[in-house]
């Protein structure tokens, strides 16, 4: 026998355990089985099982069907056990193996409380939002961006396309970074993108999200100039409407960055910090308001970081020019480290919506 693991569905579905003799008998050989609960509950995330194989002459594999309880909630991964016992014309290698539930359910409901904006403002119509209603992310706006490189930051994380790292679910877009190896990366999370499918310029933008905290993270909602592909970055311009070093969990910053004249990275930054608790506990709403020759960053209406072309006077001004949006986990990277112990995984961020009014 061997420990296995099974990836639960969201109806009830069997878990195949198999034993195995490890050579052919001339005679029947049995053994009792039966299940035992662990952090794993009989006749809750499993059906409990007992009984006897009973292996005929030259037979060396039978098998157990176990079911396993259907659930689309994701959680914390489980575990049961399969125990062996009376063996009659064969030994056992093996008495006891776990069985791993696998709970990567996309149903992951989460406490909505905390700020809001409103779909309406006077002065403004509403060109374009994703509420996260569906069942998937929309590929029709966003693009996955995959791969762990380090993306210029020395990040540490593998991003990926997978509905373990970025799915939709009860009104909201999830990005999960996980610790776990993953094609050579010790992390893994997501990216994703609106490049070529929505792109603006002006405007006001809200993102109401509820982030993760903790050394090592570094959550971001942020936009690119759209003619990145051309110009380069710095040159293109890059606004970032929030980014949380989780070492600091009750402060975000804003900032804005551009390219000097010589060629180096130009930055004019601000944070705003939370008076009591951090920003995992509760939604907050993070806006751009954006005007020909100027930019205002905000938290829950309060404004705290700006830029405009009065300020930005060494090298061109990119920021009268469209953009497109970035939602991503990072996991280390230059500013924020590595995680350590104290850093819990797996850590979610939620996005209840991004509003753009013009």
């Amino acid at each position: 026998m061997s420990d296995v693991s099974f990836e639960r569905q969201s109806n009830t579905s069997n878990c195949r355990f198999f034993v195995n003799l490890t050579s052919a008998l001339d005679k029947p050989a049995s053994v009792n089985f039966s299940t035992i609960a662990g952090t794993a509950s009989s006749n809750v995330d499993f059906v409990p099982q007992s009984g006897v194989l009973t292996f005929a002459a030259g037979q060396k594999q039978l098998y157990i069907d176990i079911p396993i309880t259907g659930d689309s909630l994701r959680k914390n991964d489980q575990a049961f056990f399969i125990e062996l016992t009376n063996p009659e014309n064969c030994t056992l290698a093996d008495t006891k193996n776990k069985i791993t539930i696998i709970n990567d359910g996309i149903y992951l409901p989460t406490d909505t409380s905390g700020y809001t904006t409103p779909i309406a403002y006077s002065g403004y119509n509403l060109v374009w939002s994703d509420e996260f209603n569906g069942s998937s992310l929309n590929t029709q706006d966003w693009n996955y961006e995959t791969g762990g490189s380090g993306w210029g930051n020395h990040e540490l994380e593998n991003y990926t396309s997978r509905l373990q790292n970025v799915f939709v679910s009860s009104g909201n877009l999830v990005i999960e970074a996980r610790k776990e190896d993953y094609n050579g990366n010790e992390y893994t999370s997501a990216r994703i993108n609106t490049m070529s499918k929505k792109e603006f310029k002006f405007g006001r933008i809200d993102i109401r999200a509820k982030l993760p905290v903790g050394k090592g993270l570094w959550p971001a909602l942020w936009m690119l100039g759209s003619d990145i592909s051309q110009a380069g970055w710095p040159a293109c311009g890059e606004t970032d409407i929030m980014e949380l070093i989780g070492t600091y969990p009750n402060r975000v910053v804003g900032s804005f960055h551009w390219q000097k004249q010589d060629g180096s990275v130009g930055s004019v930054s601000n944070f705003k910090e939370l008076s009591s608790e951090d920003f995992s506990h509760q939604f907050h709403v993070f806006s751009l308001v954006w005007k020909q020759d100027s930019l205002v960053i905000l938290v829950d209406d309060q404004p705290y970081s700006v830029a405009s072309s009065q300020t930005v006077i060494n090298g061109n001004y990119p920021f009268n020019a469209s953009s497109f949006f970035i939602f991503n986990v990072a996991v280390g990277g230059d500013w924020p480290g590595p995680p350590n112990n104290t850093t819990a995984f797996p850590q979610r961020m939620f996005v209840d919506y991004v509003r753009v009014f013009q």
